[in-house]
């Protein structure tokens, strides 16, 4: 038994004859996800008065753009079609399978689970047409019932904490292999199955894969306030997730996701922002600037408060005689200091032409390469720069290197034996 495309069964065939039965599905609501084909027999039909659930060797199937149709025989999937068009189905011939857009997937399902039945030309018991909607699903609405943890790190203020995030979203999916669909899903449908018999489950295991996603997106280095304008990382690590119960075991995929708002919990990013504000005071120039700016304020605001003034200045005096001010200027001499002394560690002079060079790995006057820091090797294979004795990228070993004593087996990096003298060979 098989399909056969409408234009090539026509020509020179018996089934070139008018359709015994017609199956159709002319358009699926975007809220059901299968429906069960109707029969539609002509005045001409011999089969007037037969089985709803047995197909005629002759019959017509239609299928539309945006539909999958399967023949179901005996409770086995013996024939798909996800190509627009006209068929003929045919008793006789082998089982085809038609995959349109489906792809090889839905072949390897087809050769996996569908059951190849041959009734040498008998009629089967038990016959039945499904039609499969494969349009994207949407307007799917999810939020968060409660915080979703996020990982923050920050290395220049020693961070590393899980902060609450709520969001708002939504996503559409679609059925991508209807073998699988009907295998684990709906089964024998009497009439239509719709998106609301699944929709819960589905958004409850997708509110489930937004933690493990959360964290992909976490080690990508993607802040928690930039989320939003990564949807493609976040909407690639749900269907990551979501791979095994979805496409594997239901057929269905995760087409879009999209946010609508995301936000964290508001102490966690009040937390948040008094550790990298506290941080940026590790800068002694910052912390001197901020100590100036601070008793700036604290004269302005006494001054602008007639009953509270005199009290205000004579308090400022007495933190400047504990030395107040001095500490200010420390801070900001030391941030002077170490900005000097970090200048100057980055400045290297040309072996060739002598010319001091702030920074850089070639030389301002005669583009000379920057001389290797001492105990720095330069790979003559990959060019890696080391500080071992192998190559850090390649193994290679270091030029007039790593040598092995052959006396004593000591390994040296000199020219004679650390442990017996003995020359290096």
């Amino acid at each position: 038994m098989g399909l056969i495309q409408a234009a090539l069964g026509s020509v020179g065939s018996v089934l070139a004859d008018q359709w015994k039965e017609f199956f159709v599905c002319d358009s699926i609501d975007k809220d059901i996800l299968v429906v069960k084909g109707v029969k539609k027999t002509s005045k001409g039909s011999s089969n007037t008065k037969g089985s709803d659930n047995v197909i005629t060797s002759g019959s017509g199937v239609v299928v539309n753009d945006g539909q999958c149709m399967i023949i179901v025989d005996q409770g086995k999937v013996v024939e798909i079609c996800a190509e627009p068009g006209q068929f003929t189905y045919d008793a006789s011939t082998s089982p085809s399978i038609f995959s349109g857009k489906l792809g090889q997937s839905i072949i390897d399902t087809f050769k996996e689970i569908g059951a190849r039945i041959s009734y040498g030309g008998d009629v089967a018991r038990d016959q039945r047409v499904y039609y499969f909607n494969t349009k994207e699903i949407i307007d799917n609405k999810i939020g968060t019932p409660a915080p979703i943890p996020f990982r923050v790190t920050d290395a220049n203020a020693n961070m590393d904490l899980d902060v609450g995030m709520r969001m708002n979203a939504i996503y559409t999916y679609k059925i991508v292999n209807p073998i699988l669909f009907y295998t684990n899903v709906c089964g024998n449908v009497s009439n239509t199955y719709d998106r609301s018999e699944i929709d819960s489950t589905l958004k409850a295991e997708l509110l489930a894969a937004l933690q493990p996603a959360f964290a992909k997106i976490s080690e990508q280095g993607i802040r928690y306030s930039a989320i939003a304008g990564h949807t493609l990382e976040l909407e690639q690590a749900l269907k990551d997730v979501l791979k095994e119960k979805w496409a594997n075991t239901r057929g269905l995929e995760l087409a879009s996701f999209s946010i609508n708002s995301i936000t964290a919990d508001p102490e966690d990013e009040k937390r948040i922002k008094t550790l990298q504000y506290n941080a940026s005071f590790k800068d002694p120039s910052m912390a001197g600037a901020q100590y100036v700016g601070a008793t700036t304020q604290a004269m302005v605001d006494a001054a602008n408060n007639p009953g509270g003034a005199a009290i205000g200045l004579m308090n400022m005096n007495m933190v400047n005689n504990m030395g107040g001010m001095q500490v200010a200027q420390g801070l900001l001499n030391q941030g002077q200091q170490q900005q000097a002394a970090a200048a100057a560690a980055d400045q290297w002079k040309c072996a060739k032409c002598g010319t001091v060079n702030n920074g850089g790995k070639f030389c301002s006057n005669c583009a000379e390469p920057r001389p290797m820091p001492a105990g720095v090797w330069k790979c003559p294979k990959c060019g890696t720069e080391n500080t071992g004795k192998f190559c850090s990228n390649c193994a290679e070993p270091m030029p007039g290197g790593a040598w092995k004593c052959p006396k004593c087996g000591t390994e040296n990096t000199g020219k004679f034996c650390s442990n017996c003298a003995t020359p290096q060979p």
